[in-house]
């Protein structure tokens, strides 16, 4: 070793004590940090779940005042979207991470713009409530399938959470079997409102209702996307669970 080296102290930087526990410190604090996100991201869809209990007992009981505050507490869901979407993009100018990481942080971006949507159709509900003013002519058995709709993408939600949370790939994957529920439902309010009668205020009732099952559906959907992220933070692999036996898996991160 020359004299030039032998000053300069040194082993390679790869094998000094210090170097190597300095780096894994940075990596402990990005895998803290990332959970984290992780758990502010997951927490949304909690989020979700608590405006679309809203949503639905305003529907039920045609509550205008209840609609309109599902309206104006959408900046939580906004908000919570804005914070983990910054929180990604400050973790990322800090550290590149590994190809598992990388592939939770593109899934975590993804879940955020499903909450987001989630959140917009529990709005969308709430704004058509006062259109059909405070005493609608309700279909009882139309509003019924709708409650159980309601249901249904309730549960799909709190299951895409537990889902992502266990890292479950067949929980994820039962979500398109409980999702084909929300689809046959929401034909059957398509067919009941087309032969509600000629009553002028019970077909618009029933056309807006209409548009409520869409946006029941809509959630329903999303929470089917968010179990797509699963196996793809699982597996590497992305491929849609709707149409699973016609598409070939895409190769991720």
């Amino acid at each position: 070793m020359s004299e030039e080296a032998s000053a300069s102290g040194s082993p390679k930087q790869g094998s000094d004590p210090a170097v190597r526990a300095a780096a894994a410190s940075r990596r402990i604090d990005f895998q803290t940090q990332l959970s984290e996100l992780e758990q502010r991201a997951l927490g949304g869809l909690d989020i979700v779940v608590e405006q679309l209990d809203r949503t639905l007992e305003a529907l039920k009981y045609q509550d205008v005042e209840l609609a309109e505050f599902v309206i104006a507490d959408d900046d939580r869901v906004d908000g919570r979207y804005l914070e983990v979407h910054q929180g990604i993009l400050s973790l990322l100018a800090l550290r590149a991470p590994a190809a598992g990481d990388l592939r939770l942080v593109a899934a975590l971006l993804h879940v955020m713009k499903n909450v987001e949507r989630m959140g917009d159709q529990c709005v969308n509900i709430a704004k058509l409530i006062p259109l059909s003013g405070h005493e609608p002519p309700v279909r009882t058995e139309l509003l019924e399938r709708l409650m159980k709709m309601g249901a249904c993408a309730r549960s799909e939600v709190t299951q895409c959470k537990a889902a992502f949370a266990r890292r479950d790939t067949m929980l994820a994957e039962d979500l398109a079997r409980q999702d084909r529920e929300i689809n046959g439902l929401n034909r059957e309010i398509f067919r009941g409102a087309l032969d509600i009668g000629d009553d002028p205020d019970t077909r618009e009732w029933a056309m807006l209702m209409i548009l409520v099952a869409r946006a029941l559906e809509r959630i329903g959907d999303n929470a089917v996307d968010v179990g797509e992220q699963v196996a793809f933070v699982v597996t590497g692999l992305f491929r849609e669970f709707s149409d699973s036996s016609q598409r070939h898996p895409r190769k991720g991160a």
